[in-house]
């Protein structure tokens, strides 16, 4: 096998992993490193010293108060004090930071992650708009790159786009920072509202306006880059039933694609991840045009292992951390991972403390968690009974994962795994993820991103 010869050209294997994480992804990463016998530490803020991934840790350095996961200084300092020479930095917080990459970078640490420079450039959603704007291979939603962020021309923009429009942040994510705009009348308030969130979010209020469909698909493609120059894609994920553009049911593959649009689709993101000299796990984000399911266009990329991962393990049967390990140290794809193979069916149900009708986050204490078990079904939790889910952080505190031979199997042991699983103590989702599955528009798949909206009512989720 190729020796490993990480980043600066020397070679790098890993000796121990700072984690720079907590909850549910943080206990994920740790078990790659368990199996594979890499010591690691944890880290966590003052609210957090008692939680279940410092509790699962060997060693557990104390970074700071509670928004100290955001603390670039503090993780570095804590992977120098404990001996780290790597960093995992999980999903959130920083790990799609260019900053943060590079602080580890010069500190001579490991990043398990893209380089600085792939996240810079794709992390900027104006930034890598243009640079694949130059290949006519990858079909790009029509819009406003934001060459002026002066009001008038961000408003004559979307205008010339024609309405209805998007608004969104450069820099931004997870539904933060994107208005909507289906009238003249809202282009400015929506301007407005969105620059203040964005600098807000993420220090940058630069916007772009897209072209807004009403009737698609929202499907991704899992690619994973070596420092070789090699670029593979791992299959798609559908993940189109979203609230408030944050998605909450995940699935792989999406079967309403016909071969030659998920050939196309494949090839559009690897083409991506070579323009740019992509090194590490990441996820192409495209949206499919219902009306044709083969139009398709590209949305943007996720520089980080996603919360949807599972589903792209559980139809290759491959362990995406152990290869974010790999290709870190400067292993070759081509030693590492063999050509993959697509088996079956896997859906994935994010868990939250929140009320099921009004998304709202509803934090306290889980007297009783009890996951379904059996064959076929996984939990990737980040509590156990007992457990706080505090109001200072993301309420998702598991996501539960399936697998069987194809989709209607896999529906029917989602719903009976969800049946079977016992929350109590806290207001959860898990009336509204029953509800989705239920759905003979989930069952047939003539669903889009307006899937909630249009389907389930208070009748459903109450």
């Amino acid at each position: 096998k190729s020796a490993p010869i990480g980043r600066g050209g020397k070679s790098a294997p890993i000796g121990k992993v700072l984690i720079a994480n907590r909850g549910e992804i943080a206990l994920r990463v740790m078990r790659t490193l368990e199996v594979h016998g890499v010591p690691f530490v944890a880290v966590h803020s003052d609210a957090e010293a008692n939680a279940l991934h410092v509790a699962r840790a060997p060693e557990a350095v104390c970074i700071g108060g509670a928004l100290s996961y955001l603390d670039m200084d503090a993780i570095v300092e804590a992977a120098r004090r404990s001996g780290a020479d790597a960093v995992h930095p999980g999903y959130g917080f920083l790990s799609e930071n260019a900053d943060f990459a590079l602080k580890c970078e010069q500190a001579g640490l490991n990043f398990i992650g893209p380089t600085s420079e792939n996240i810079r450039v794709l992390g900027s959603k104006i930034a890598a708009k243009k640079l694949l704007s130059t290949d006519p291979r990858i079909p790009l939603v029509p819009g406003y790159n934001g060459d002026s962020q002066s009001e008038h021309a961000i408003v004559e923009a979307a205008k010339r786009i024609g309405l209805p429009v998007l608004l969104k942040a450069s820099a931004g994510g997870g539904g933060m920072g994107m208005e909507l705009v289906r009238k003249e009348s809202e282009i400015v308030p929506a301007l407005q509202s969105a620059k203040r969130v964005a600098k807000s979010a993420f220090a940058d209020d630069q916007l772009f306006v897209e072209k807004y469909f009403d009737n698609v698909k929202h499907v991704e493609v899992q690619i994973v880059g070596d420092t070789h120059g090699n670029v593979r894609h791992l299959f798609e994920r559908e993940c189109s039933v979203q609230r408030r553009h944050q998605k909450t049911v995940e699935e792989a593959p999406c079967v309403w694609l016909d071969d030659e649009t998920r050939r196309k689709l494949h090839e559009a993101a690897v083409r991506i991840g070579q323009l740019v000299g992509y090194v590490g796990v990441g996820t192409v984000e495209f949206i499919v045009d219902c009306n044709t399911m083969r139009d398709f266009y590209f949305l943007e990329v996720n520089t980080r292992i996603q919360v949807e991962h599972t589903c792209t393990e559980e139809v290759t049967g491959l362990d995406l951390v152990k290869i974010q390990l790999d290709v870190a140290e400067g292993l070759s794809l081509e030693d590492v991972l063999p050509p993959a193979e697509l088996k079956g069916h896997s859906i994935q149900c994010r868990l939250y403390a929140e009320d099921p009708v009004e998304f709202q986050a509803r934090p306290g204490t889980i007297r009783i968690f009890e996951p379904a078990q059996g064959k076929g079904i996984r939990m990737d939790s980040g509590v156990v009974s007992g457990s706080e889910i505090s109001g200072m952080y993301d309420p998702m505190y598991a996501k539960l994962i399936v697998w069987a031979h194809d989709r209607p199997a896999a529906i029917q042991l989602m719903r009976d795994a969800l049946r079977r699983t016992a929350v109590l103590g806290i207001t959860h989702n898990k009336p509204f993820l029953e509800a989705v599955l239920a759905h003979p528009r989930f069952a047939d798949g003539s669903f889009n991103t307006h899937f909630i909206a249009q389907y389930l009512d208070r009748t459903h989720l109450e």
